[in-house]
């Protein structure tokens, strides 16, 4: 039961939370209930079964701990307010599950409500990937290459926003979703790279994660069908997704991209992101995801991967680098360069990234300049950058392989 129980807790928290924010209209005090009554049913479903309606369950248990809270604050400052919110004896503190706030798709709800109109875009999203996605503050942080603590106030700041601004939280009209549409497509990106590829800890990949941004990527394109930019973010999950099964080796080693078998590819996924792409092309300019999605493209048709379109692969990042100023796209193309022209033109626009303070000590700037030199033939350099890139890492399975390369060379190099 546990996997399975936990697994379920994932899936429902986010239904949870839009149900008591929408029903207290705080959303700090609801978060707290929520995590409360997550931790009540990890403790009690394993030993008397997840009952019969589990979101109900859960419904309620939140609802009473925020209940009990609220009264206990109103007993203590009786005297200057009076608390509204009391539940008359014998009322149910949450309607019968038939009754309760249904959506399409709750998370996908809750997803646009936390892009607050009190909130700036980049506090919106990291309180979104807390509430939604689940994710640790440290793993925020990493998403956005800043400090954790730095991460810690920023989150507690827009909660804060929020109960000072007086504007409730509500599910937006259809006609002012699309304001908020690029941070909802910001969020889901962040939750599907988590999951694709973990920052911290044992795991390589955690599907859920994975697979939860894929399936609100998919209510997102139903929602939006026409968008350019939900179309390309869809296909680019679809087409990254589709390699999962060839990352890990036996033991849950990492396999490189060039290294993997792509016998154990998704055909299907990938017939699927190809179309997304193909069609939203054809209807408009492309944007970041698009285009990310269309290199995603270049690679999963590239069968082996020496027939991969490294040309096309640099055309693309060089239109996507006009396009964002973000530091991991200029770290890709050099990678890109470094395939199509050699690993002394990739390393020449990696010098550039040394001056951008969102990435100059980032494990995975070390990671591949390591490689670059390695394949440039200069061993001992590349044994500094890979030593250097397994100290900063957090992920367990990415510093187990930067030591094996570590060790590789240096039996390369003793014989």
């Amino acid at each position: 039961m546990k996997t399975t129980g936990e697994h379920l807790l994932r899936e429902l928290a986010p239904q949870v939370l839009v149900a008591i924010v929408l029903r207290y209209g705080d959303f700090d005090a609801a978060e707290a209930a929520v995590q409360e009554a997550l931790t009540a049913a990890a403790f009690q479903w394993p030993r008397t079964g997840v009952p019969e309606n589990p979101r109900a369950w859960l419904i309620q248990v939140a609802a009473r701990k925020l209940t009990d809270r609220i009264r206990s604050e109103s007993a203590r400052r009786r005297r200057e307010t009076k608390i509204v919110l009391e539940t008359p004896p014998g009322e149910k503190v949450v309607p019968p599950p038939d009754e309760a706030p249904v959506e399409e798709d709750d998370t996908l709800a809750l997803l646009f409500m936390c892009c607050h109109p009190a909130l700036t875009r980049p506090s919106a999203i990291a309180l979104t990937l807390r509430a939604v996605g689940g994710l640790t503050t440290m793993e925020i942080a990493s998403a956005f290459l800043v400090p954790e603590a730095t991460m810690a106030q920023r989150i507690s700041r827009a909660k804060q926003s929020i109960k000072s601004s007086g504007v409730g939280f509500a599910l937006p009209l259809p006609e002012a979703r699309s304001a908020s549409l690029g941070a909802v497509l910001h969020v889901l990106y962040l939750i599907f790279n988590e999951g694709y590829a973990t920052s911290s800890g044992r795991a390589h990949q955690r599907v859920d994660l994975a697979s939860e941004a894929i399936r609100l990527a998919r209510a997102a394109h139903e929602l939006v069908p026409d968008s350019g930019e939900v179309s390309g973010l869809l296909a680019l999950m679809l087409l990254t997704d589709a390699r999962r099964a060839a990352r890990s080796g036996p033991d849950g080693e990492i396999v490189q991209l060039d290294e993997q078998d792509r016998s154990l590819w998704s055909k299907e996924a990938i017939a699927e992101g190809v179309q997304l792409v193909t069609d939203a092309m054809t209807r408009g300019p492309a944007g970041s995801y698009l285009l990310q999605a269309a290199i995603a493209a270049v690679h999963d048709e590239a069968a082996p991967a020496e027939n991969t379109d490294w040309p096309q692969i640099v055309a693309l990042y060089d239109v996507l680098m006009h396009m964002s100023d973000n530091p991991m796209v200029a770290l890709n193309h050099a990678v890109a360069v470094a395939m199509m022209r050699g690993p002394a033109e990739g390393l020449a626009l990696l010098k550039k990234l040394d001056r951008d303070p969102r990435i100059k000590d980032h494990y995975r700037l070390d990671a591949v300049r390591g490689h670059l030199l390695e394949r440039s033939g200069e061993i001992e350099a590349a044994l500094t950058y890979y030593e250097a890139a397994a100290e900063k890492t957090a992920s367990i399975p990415e510093r187990d392989y930067l030591l094996l390369q570590i060790r590789r060379l240096r039996f390369l190099h003793a014989h």
